[in-house]
């Protein structure tokens, strides 16, 4: 009678076999001969686009500075018409 030692050391033997034929087996020799080839990234959208991104963050920020002039201007406008009142007072 075979012992169970022996049967788990075959099995054991078997699944390290397979293992290894299907981490270096004839199917990835092709691939490694190729090389690695690099897909050139597909746009699919705009918020794939990172020029696309940069460039709508670049005018939201001038149309936010743009605002932040305006209301500058307007503020010290309406000081120099109403030079009683006072500002805030901390």
């Amino acid at each position: 009678m075979v012992g169970m030692g022996k049967i788990l050391l075959a099995a054991l033997f078997i699944l390290a076999a397979v293992l290894l034929w299907k981490a270096f087996g004839p199917g990835t020799w092709k691939a490694n001969q190729v090389g690695p080839q690099q897909q050139p990234r597909q746009i699919k959208g705009p918020d794939d686009d990172e020029e696309f991104l940069w460039n709508l963050e670049k005018q939201r920020f001038k149309e936010r500075r743009a605002r932040e002039a305006e209301e500058a201007k307007r503020r010290q406008a309406k000081r120099r018409q109403d030079p009683d009142e006072k500002g805030p007072t901390s």
